[in-house]
């Protein structure tokens, strides 16, 4: 049984650094906006040339899920909060409960954007289109009868569908919140027609 929090809090302070940046630059972060995409590009690119470029399955594998690794850990710790200003992890409490956390950065004294539009688009772009091409290779895989890449697949599509699922439960809100916004939403379409 576990709890879901969410809290409104300055993510590390960020919020101080962001306010003395020029309003010029649309990409505030570029190396975080870089390493975004990267990783989770190059782990495509691996698994699609991998055949093409070496005989050994091992060593594929093992780079694929090395960058999937780097991937999960740089968009979970990094890029999420830096680019969108969000964050989330799971705690336990003294008791052995678990509990997840997710956090999204407040909102600035004078009601400016503290994340830029464009790092947003790309952030959310890379964030859900990666794990949807993972699905279809894994789909790919099954079909074909490549039993030993689905291993390799399916360590993508979990990593990368748990930074997705964590970063829309900090986005949306908890569970009761996604369903009742759901609720509303079909509501209001019902009563419109």
């Amino acid at each position: 049984d576990s709890n879901d929090d969410i809290e409104d809090v300055s993510l590390f302070d960020a919020d101080d650094d962001v306010s003395r940046r020029s309003k010029k630059s649309k990409i505030r972060h570029p190396v975080a906006s870089f390493f975004h995409l990267f990783f989770r590009v190059s782990a495509i690119v691996v698994y699609l040339l991998c055949e093409l470029l070496t005989s050994s399955f091992i060593a594929c594998m093992v780079t694929i899920i090395l960058l999937l690794s780097c991937d999960f850990w740089a968009v979970k710790n990094v890029t999420g909060r830096l680019m969108v200003g969000l964050r989330w992890w799971n705690q336990v409490d003294d008791d052995g409960r678990s509990h997840w956390v997710f956090e999204a950065r407040k909102v600035s004294p004078q009601g400016r954007k503290t994340s830029s539009e464009a790092e947003s688009r790309i952030f959310w772009l890379g964030l859900i289109t990666c794990p949807v091409i993972w699905v279809i290779f894994a789909f790919s895989a099954l079909f074909s009868f490549k039993v030993k890449w689905l291993a390799v697949v399916v360590m993508g599509v979990v990593l990368q569908g748990a930074n997705l699922y964590g970063y829309i439960r900090c986005k949306v809100g908890s569970r009761k919140n996604l369903t009742s916004m759901a609720t509303s939403y079909l509501g209001r379409q019902f009563l419109r027609q």
